[in-house]
């Protein structure tokens, strides 16, 4: 049986200028936005579109936050850029909501990078109580 394929489209990309960054929805897409105002965190789903090439595709054990004296480390396992499929998660805090822009408080994505999708962060759903994170971390997870 062959493995199925699909398109991922964009619904919009960061923007950084002047100090402020911003998320710019597609206009075809800004219905979606109705009722966001009322959640102060957002998820963005988005593509480490800095990283898509086969080499770095390919890469599947680093050492976390490229620190040699972290155990190399299965990607999975990490929050490294290189991976089989490119999505990276965020979540930013909202600033405000004008038509098809979400001003957000920061993010570790480029000026440009694509957005795939955005859900509200919705504490109870999205927390874990008593959740374990890997040695290399330390106890904060930080």
């Amino acid at each position: 049986m062959s493995e199925p394929s699909f398109v991922v489209h964009p619904i919009g990309h960061f923007k950084s200028t002047d100090g402020q960054t911003r998320i710019v929805v597609d206009k075809k897409f800004q219905a979606g936005l109705l009722g966001l105002g009322g959640y102060s965190h957002i998820q963005v789903f988005w593509w480490f579109s800095n990283n898509d090439t086969p080499e770095k595709r390919a890469i599947l054990q680093v050492h976390p936050r490229g620190n040699k004296d972290n155990p190399l480390t299965g990607v999975f396992a990490t929050r490294s850029p290189f991976r089989p499929n490119l999505i990276a998660l965020t979540l930013c805090k909202i600033l405000s909501i004008k038509d098809n822009v979400i001003e957000i408080e920061k993010t570790d994505a480029f000026d440009g990078t694509p957005i795939l999708d955005i859900k509200p962060f919705i504490p109870g759903y999205d927390t874990v109580e008593n959740a374990k994170v890997a040695e290399w971390l330390g106890t904060t997870g930080s």
